[in-house]
């Protein structure tokens, strides 16, 4: 592959402290994606914000207020992680749709197409900058606007299942699942907003655990054990 697009839930970057980073964690990523990177595939990242805040969550705060605090969230996850990125030998650029004084550079497709030109691993920080609009959103337009190849989701699970396997032991995971079939039983794989984005761009998603030893790799070399989500 030329270009991926690679999306790390919140969650999953705490590990198994569930709130803030887990060091280990994020560097065994970039240890990952180094190899992919020294092997010429560009990739962007867009980190969810989960490991700090959830703003649907909370009943008692202006909605437009929660996800902007949800932005930021993200926002201070690429900035650690992309520091983390260039202690193992990368060169990083963080991108935002809105200007964070001198801690960001501001998204453009111009922009992300020169760093990837450099080799950059490019982190695309703060969603769409819109409230009312998930990360999820964000990842898939984003993979749309620099037309990357391929959607990688790393989760805290390893897949897509047709029901929730923490709470239903007997649930089925799929090997393979098309985005219309996402849709059309709710999995949830990402929101109903980015699913149809991703439908009517023709942007397949593969969806898989980052907790399983070299995911990452594994999913580009061929040795996947996720559900790839066709189009």
């Amino acid at each position: 592959m030329r270009r991926i697009l690679l999306k790390l839930s919140g969650e999953a970057l705490a590990g198994e402290k569930r709130t803030g980073f887990d060091e280990e964690t994020v560097r065994k990523v970039a240890l990952q994606v180094k190899q992919l990177v020294d092997d010429g595939i560009q990739v962007g990242i867009v980190t969810g914000g989960g490991n700090f805040w959830r703003g649907r969550t909370s009943e008692n705060i202006d909605r437009t207020k929660a996800d902007q605090i949800g932005m930021l969230a993200t926002v201070m996850n690429c900035i650690y992680v992309s520091e983390i990125f260039r202690s193992v030998g990368m060169k990083t650029a963080v991108l935002t749709p809105f200007e964070c004084g001198s801690f960001t550079k501001l998204f453009s497709k111009d922009r992300a197409e020169k760093y990837f030109g450099k080799g950059m691993v490019v982190f695309f920080a703060g969603g769409t900058g819109h409230p009312y609009f998930s990360t999820d959103t964000g990842v898939v337009l984003r993979a749309v606007e620099v037309e990357a190849e391929v959607i990688l989701l790393a989760k805290s699970i390893d897949g897509v299942y047709d029901s929730d396997p923490a709470v239903n032991p007997a649930a089925r995971k799929y090997d393979e699942i098309s985005i219309d079939e996402v849709i059309a039983q709710n999995l949830q794989v990402v929101d109903m907003t980015a699913s149809i984005l991703a439908r009517d761009n023709k942007m397949p998603m593969w969806v898989f655990g980052l907790n399983e030893k070299d995911s990452i790799v594994n999913t580009i070399k061929g040795n996947f054990t996720g559900t790839k989500v066709t189009v």
